[in-house]
């Protein structure tokens, strides 16, 4: 074992610097930012100002963070219910026994393996158009006038119904392999004691999917955190309340907007320092919650 060190060294090395140079030290470095005022995330450190926890009251006491954290919260929330509640219905059905199971599923993943911006792209163009959208067209077939479903009281309630549209297929498979892992004995079994099937699931499926269920959240609460690409499509030219969400915010502060060019990377990373204890945090309400049983499998 001794003469093979060197070599076991030498494989696990470039693994080793890797994991440090891309995932260990930016980690440390923004941790350490937080607390400095920088302009700039490329300034040198010794340009670096410390302020203490200047920047953290500073994300409290800014309506704009307060803002982008509430509609975080609601696309948590509200969109989190939405997904995986269809995801796990659809992945229900499928498993079910249903005819083309292949084709549907297929179907309702297809959405993921679109380019986000195509299919952003695609309810902003021809759904949500206020002239000749989708949605629009079949009001008007009930003699109701249009909506304007990218005005301001409607974007984000649009661009939620858009993500979610986007997402569900990917939780629906996650859902799908824990259903399938399940033994169909115990059905069977459930049915020759006179179970239906809404008592074999909550009896059966949904006590089983306690591991899954809480990766499925904790996947969404990820997600919901790096929040970017649907609001920035929803609102490309500059950052609106009704679709600002802290990575937005975080973009804005390093990196300046259009109107206003001051930037401030401790800002910024204080904010991402807070992002991620947010995961943090669910991931351990989560485990202290949902307890896997001894019949998961």
């Amino acid at each position: 074992m001794k003469k093979h060190r060197a070599t076991i060294i030498l494989f696990i090395l470039p693994c080793v610097l890797s994991l440090f140079v891309m995932y260990l030290y930016p980690v440390v470095r923004t941790v350490i930012m937080s607390f400095f005022s920088i302009e700039s995330v490329t300034a040198p450190a010794r340009s670096w100002t410390f302020n203490g926890l200047a920047n953290y009251i500073s994300l409290f006491t800014s309506s704009a963070f307060l803002t982008a954290l509430w509609n975080m919260v609601r696309i948590w929330l509200l969109g989190g219910v939405v997904t995986l509640a269809l995801a796990l219905l659809f992945a229900v059905i499928l498993c079910s026994g249903v005819r083309f199971k292949k084709f549907f599923r297929a179907a309702i993943y297809l959405p993921n393996i679109i380019s986000a911006v195509a299919l952003a792209t695609m309810w902003i163009q021809y759904v949500f158009n206020y002239d000749f959208g989708l949605l629009n067209g079949i009001l008007k077939e009930f003699g109701v006038s249009n909506v304007k479903w990218l005005g301001t009281d409607m974007k984000f309630w649009s661009m939620l119904i858009a993500y979610i549209f986007g997402a569900t297929g990917y939780f629906m498979l996650i859902f799908i392999s824990g259903i399938e892992r399940i033994p169909a004995d115990l059905y069977e079994a459930s049915t020759i004691d006179g179970a239906g099937k809404v008592r074999q699931f909550f009896s059966i499926t949904m006590p089983l999917l306690k591991g899954i269920t809480k990766t499925n959240i904790t996947f969404w609460t990820i997600t919901t955190t790096s929040f970017f690409l649907w609001s920035k499509m929803f609102s490309p030219v500059s950052s609106e309340n009704s679709t600002l969400v802290p990575v937005i915010y975080i973009y804005d502060r390093v990196f300046g907007t259009a109107s206003n060019t001051t930037r401030n990377a401790g800002l910024g990373a204080a904010a991402g320092v807070f992002l991620s204890v947010v995961v943090l945090l669910v991931y351990i309400l989560l485990e202290k919650v949902i307890k896997n049983d001894d019949l998961e499998f």
